[in-house]
């Protein structure tokens, strides 16, 4: 889906942070964008930012709520026709160690992070289909996805979940003309340090506060920091390029690098090939997608 204009995007936690820097980027290569945000202050300050206009449109939604969503998508069709990219971006964190993580740090991360990915697949999945124009589809993993370090098990899981959906879904959707990419940046200018303030009443409970303290304690950062803006310039030029993998910090090749190599090393290549059980399933030991996507990242780089 290489011709933007006039098309429709849907970005979910998009009016702050990467997502609202994603929508800046789409607004101006013509997209109509939807911005769906559950902090109406923010759907407020992000509409103001990309200067309003009938080819905006700014809803609340909270992703976990699969009615809500299924009424946001009726809504953006209603605007604008057609949705052809959707951005599950809308994400919240908490870090600490594994053993204090109580039953609701697990359900609320988890709820938003891959649970609201879900919700978005479903809803917005079968309308791309349906109008046969094409599209694209892009989650927001993390570098955490794939150079998890100790501290962050339950948001790691969810990114390497997201991550692994996309790699899934893009040998069986490229062929119908829906692109999935994996969208992996490391830190950005972005609120998800607040994302507590929206966390709800029943899933309260955490076993983090004191981390949660000591974390906000601990000193700013943001000016080592990608911008929202060339991250989403970065996002728009990976849709642009159909790339599988979308990264943004060059900082992570040792980890990424040291991941595959271990990897590689675990495999017990000592062991006897069973050649019958490789012909028959032969499709579960490699998928197109990596070849693909290597010859792209060469050709992007040549």
């Amino acid at each position: 889906m290489q011709n933007l204009p006039g098309k429709t995007a849907f970005v979910t936690g998009g009016a702050s942070g990467v997502g609202l820097g994603i929508a800046k980027a789409l607004l101006g290569a013509g997209m109509n964008v939807t911005i769906a945000d559950i902090r109406q202050d923010h759907l407020d300050e992000g509409l103001a930012e990309l200067g309003g206009g009938d080819n905006v449109l700014a809803l609340k939604l909270d992703v976990t709520d699969r009615a809500a969503y299924a009424a946001a998508a009726d809504a953006v069709e209603a605007r604008f026709g057609k949705i052809h990219l959707l951005v599950n971006n809308a994400g919240v964190a908490v870090v600490g160690p594994t053993e204090l993580a109580t039953f609701a740090d697990w359900d609320w991360v988890m709820g938003v992070n891959l649970g609201g990915v879900i919700n978005g697949i479903v809803t917005i999945l079968p309308r791309i289909l349906s109008h046969g124009e094409g599209g694209h589809i892009v989650n927001t993993s993390s570098m955490s996805g794939l150079v998890p370090v100790g501290g962050t098990a339950i948001y790691s899981s969810a990114k390497s979940a997201v991550m692994t959906m996309m790699e899934c879904m893009r040998p069986e959707l490229e062929s119908r003309g829906v692109i999935c990419s994996a969208f992996c940046p490391g830190a950005v200018q972005s609120n998800i340090a607040e994302a507590g303030k929206t966390r709800p009443d029943d899933l309260a409970e955490t076993g983090y506060a004191e981390a949660d303290k000591r974390r906000q304690n601990g000193g700013s950062f943001f000016h080592l920091y990608m911008t929202k803006e060339a991250v989403g310039q970065r996002v728009l030029e990976g849709i642009l390029n159909d790339e599988l993998f979308i990264l943004t910090h060059s900082e992570f090749l040792p980890g990424v690098t040291d991941r595959a190599r271990a990897t590689i090393a675990a495999v017990p290549a000592k062991l006897p090939h069973n050649e019958e059980y490789k012909a028959t399933f032969a499709m579960l030991f490699n998928s197109p997608i990596w070849a693909a996507e290597i010859a792209r990242q060469q050709e992007l780089k040549a």
